[in-house]
């Protein structure tokens, strides 16, 4: 398995065991953290299935775009390879740039795990690296569900203190010489101990004065306490130390989350540092709610010099998300959403950037997805599809309602540009959008309008280019959706629907004004579809009678049938088809 990373923000995203966690835990393997975490390799971690069992694990980490002051932390180790870069002019030019290349390697043998150390190399097997060349490879990372609140907490080996500590201020140049921190700190701890030791004062009398006198029965009586701050020395000052909002008490998980990653962030921040910049955090989203999961994100992509990895299942953060960052986790397989990894355009990126909203994406999460023009079929759909046996919600299926007919944008986000398919059945479904006249007769296509002979043939157009891919385009039968509706095997449901939706115009229902008011021409009362879907769905869910073959072979439901068990079968198989 391949994977690129971009610069700056990286999204991991798919379903649970997808394989979002292995990845950040194979560069963790490698580079390590500045957490100090004991990372090690285990069996589970070779390739495992059936009775394959790989017997050698193999992690490879390229790093290119170094600049020449981050290089010069591995000259033993780098090689050469031509970069695009721009000169003074502006013009992209080749260059030869520096290039590295790590190399983790295991072997399980006999029950036994063989590991090796981190090499780096442009041969493919490479050289071992010095502890001060890791020293600069090493990453920031965050785990999932984080006891934030435990981890700023001033204690012994406080997470805080790991942190502070390796910060340029709090590190001595010199055994001898105290730190400015370091005297403060003496200065207040003698003052203490010095209110302690005054004869006359209560603090002498009422506590050590008491606490001596049992020390010396106890041990010996030239015995005698010492009261003060404890430690001097910087890593004993340093625990001390904890991390909390001005003004604020009793902080909630979210608040602490915050501080937490505040404080992790120190590493990426330290002047003169040209190591390795990033930052890798797991379910950003645990303990915050949606506004504040925004404003992170938002503030994360601030950060051009630093390179982010993410694994998230939250729809804010991907709503939030440039598109080209996220990189989808399926079936084994990793699909980068970047440019000319998909059949997306520049202008499809740019319209989704505006309208990939929170409930749109939802599609990133789902095992299948439903592209839908309006509310009604966003309302309809569930309940026709467990007429037909499918629980949409239980299988994990997610409707998309575009409200518009730009669904061709987001069905590209899953059209691969090597034709690779994702697993991800998408059903488009659309209305054809001729109108018949007041009889309910259609004209043949040879005899529409150019606007209806357009959609028309770009539908076919369309529909042709989908084949053999996972998304596939339904149009309706006739017109529209309620059309379509009327003329079904749901017909008298339909009519009882609308009777009870408009009650003022449909007394009884008549076909020709139905036809007026859904064509909007003169004469029609504006039908209020969304309403009308609501009462219809109630109906059908009530109805014991209606039979799942007689949805089937209705030829006005066909491409609504035909939309649920392309998602439904597909999705509920194991493996793509």
């Amino acid at each position: 398995m391949e994977i690129h990373f971009k610069k700056g923000m990286n999204i991991l995203i798919g379903e649970n065991d997808s394989g979002k966690s292995a990845i950040l835990d194979a560069i963790k393997l490698v580079l390590k953290t500045h957490a100090y975490e004991w990372i090690k390799i285990e069996e589970n971690d070779f390739y495992n299935e059936g009775d394959d069992i790989a017997s050698i694990t193999r992690i490879e980490i390229e790093f290119s775009g170094i600049n020449d002051l981050e290089a010069s932390n591995f000259t033993e180790w780098c090689g050469w390879q031509d970069e695009e870069v721009e000169n003074e002019s502006g013009i992209k030019e080749l260059k030869p740039r520096p290039k590295l290349i790590l190399i983790y390697q295991a072997e399980l043998r006999e029950g036994k795990i063989i590991p090796t150390d981190v090499r780096a190399g442009m041969d493919g097997y490479g050289y071992l690296l010095t502890a001060e060349a890791k020293e600069y490879l090493k990453c920031t990372y965050l785990k999932a569900l984080r006891d934030a609140d435990n981890e700023l907490t001033a204690k012994k080996n406080s997470r805080l203190s790991q942190i502070l500590k390796q910060h340029d201020l709090f590190k001595k140049k010199s055994k001898d010489v105290k730190l400015e921190f370091e005297k403060i700190f003496i200065e207040a701890s003698d003052r203490i101990s010095d209110e302690f030791k005054k004869p006359g004062s209560e603090y002498y009398l009422k506590i050590k004065k008491t606490i001596d006198q049992y020390i010396q029965s106890f041990i010996n009586e030239s015995s005698e306490s010492k009261i003060d701050l404890g430690g001097s020395e910087i890593s004993s000052i340093l625990e001390k130390i904890s991390l909390g909002i001005l003004d604020h008490k009793n902080l909630g998980l979210g608040t602490m989350n915050r501080l937490f990653m505040a404080a992790e962030l120190l590493h990426l921040k330290k002047e003169n540092w040209n190591g390795l910049k990033l930052c890798m955090i797991e379910e950003l989203e645990a303990h915050l709610h949606p506004q504040a999961q925004l404003k992170i994100v938002n503030r994360l992509k601030e950060e051009k010099d630093i390179q982010y990895i993410l694994t998230t299942h939250s729809p804010n953060i991907t709503s939030q998300a440039d598109l080209k960052n996220i990189i989808i986790c399926r079936n084994k397989q990793l699909y980068t959403l970047s440019e000319g990894n998909t059949k997306l355009e520049p202008k499809n990126y740019k319209y989704l950037e505006r309208f990939l909203d929170v409930t749109k994406s939802n599609l990133f999460f789902s095992k299948g997805n439903f592209v839908v023009e309006g509310w009604s079929e966003e309302i309809l759909l569930p309940e026709l599809a467990k007429k037909l046996g499918y629980d949409l919600t239980k299988s994990e299926f997610s409707i998309i309602n575009v409200a518009s007919t730009a669904y061709l944008h987001f069905a590209k986000i899953f059209l691969r540009n090597d034709g690779a398919k994702m697993g991800i059945p998408i059903s488009i479904i659309t209305d054809l959008d001729n109108r018949p006249d007041i009889d309910g007769n259609f004209k043949d296509i040879s005899e529409e309008d150019d606007k209806v002979k357009t959609k028309q043939s770009n539908l076919n157009k369309l529909k042709a280019e989908l084949e053999k891919t996972d998304v596939i385009l339904e149009i309706a039968k006739e017109w529209t959706l309620e059309w379509c509706l009327y003329k079904s095997c749901l017909s008298e449901l339909f009519k009882n629907a609308i009777k009870e939706t408009h009650p003022q115009v449909f007394k009884t229902f008549d076909e020709k004004y139905f036809i007026k008011s859904l064509s909007k021409q003169n004469g029609g009362t504006k039908i209020d579809k969304v309403a009308l879907a609501n009462e219809l769905a109630i109906l059908i869910s009530e109805d014991t009678t209606i039979q799942k073959k007689e949805l089937e072979e209705d030829k006005f439901l066909e491409y609504l049938i035909k939309a649920i068990k392309h998602v439904c079968d597909y999705g509920n198989k194991s493996e793509p088809y």
